[in-house]
């Protein structure tokens, strides 16, 4: 396994500060798998908790204490994910992965700028894309593993063989088969900068209440979800077409007319933080197609927004 260890605090005995050290790592893997900062909490907790269920001699045994962790969360992510269809049946409304802001744009709120919440340990790349994520639910859960363990994560099918419960061969191709989904949902990439000046000028548009601006930033077949879960007000079903999400934006806005709109990066990618008397009340990301916004998911579920709170 491919997991590297890293010294932890001076003082820690070296065997836990090469245990806990994983623990970056660990989180990587679970909200990738997950879409849920939440459940990647829970799959690492219960991780540790095999580990110093086992006895001493048992884990001093063990030659790669990170790739034996690595293998036991995605063992727990896989049954996951393997239940999720059921759980997400009993889900009020549309369910969206859970956002993550970039550490530097909320970190610096809290006292001595350090971060308590477990999104500080994901690192923000493109397999954590809104849109990448969006793709993933539509896996299976053999694909989804298989494909963020050797796509992402590095891990040889071999490897990957043993956590799926497959042959080699078949993670292969569960792989090749994600790597298809990828490839016919991604819009191509658009330079960060532009992306940017997309974002924001929807923003603007928005904020002026300026229907036919909104409009010619939508991409006419756009589609926008809300995610509430149950907890507060959110569009029930998919708002589809660039007219009909720019008008709904602007009879929302009417709505709550001392909201505060800010330019955030979520998921790694240019997007929007709608606050209302200083409270994270919306994150919006955005997929970009061209020169228009092709798909809007706007998170509203509080639970979900947990990490946002210092925005």
């Amino acid at each position: 396994m491919r997991t590297q260890f890293r010294n932890g605090d001076v003082g820690l005995d070296p065997g836990l500060s090469a245990i806990m050290g994983e623990r970056r790592q660990l989180i990587n893997l679970a909200y990738r798998l997950l879409g849920s900062l939440t459940d990647a909490e829970d799959v690492v907790q219960e991780a540790y908790t095999r580990w110093y269920a086992m006895s001493r001699q048992r884990r001093e045994s063990i030659a790669s204490p990170g790739g034996w962790l690595m293998k036991v969360a995605g063992h727990i992510c896989l049954d996951q994910l393997r239940s999720a269809r059921a759980r997400r049946e009993s889900y009020v409304g549309e369910w969206i992965p859970e956002p993550l802001p970039d550490r530097t744009e909320w970190t610096g709120g809290r006292p001595g700028g350090t971060a308590a919440d477990p999104a500080d340990r994901v690192t923000l790349d493109e397999s954590v894309d809104m849109a990448f994520l969006v793709v993933l639910e539509s896996m299976t859960p053999a694909e989804r593993v298989a494909f963020i363990l050797h796509d992402v994560f590095r891990y040889s099918f071999a490897e990957v063989a043993e956590i799926v419960g497959r042959s080699p061969a078949a993670c292969r191709q569960l792989a090749s088969s994600a790597r298809r989904r990828i490839r016919a949902a991604h819009a191509p990439a658009r330079p960060a900068a532009r992306r940017a000046a997309i974002v924001r000028d929807f923003k603007h548009a928005w904020e002026a209440k300026d229907i036919e601006a909104l409009i010619g930033l939508l991409d006419p077949d756009a589609t926008a979800l809300a995610d509430g879960g149950g907890l507060v007000n959110a569009a029930p079903r998919p708002i589809a077409g660039g007219e009909e999400i720019a008008r709904y934006l602007v009879a929302v806005t009417g709505m709550v007319p001392a909201q505060t709109i800010l330019e955030r990066t979520v998921n790694g990618r240019p997007g929007l933080v709608v606050q209302h008397d200083g409270v994270t009340t919306s994150v919006i990301a955005f997929e970009i197609a061209g020169e228009r916004i092709k798909r809007c998911w706007a998170v509203r579920n509080p639970e979900k927004l947990r990490p946002w709170t210092t925005c």
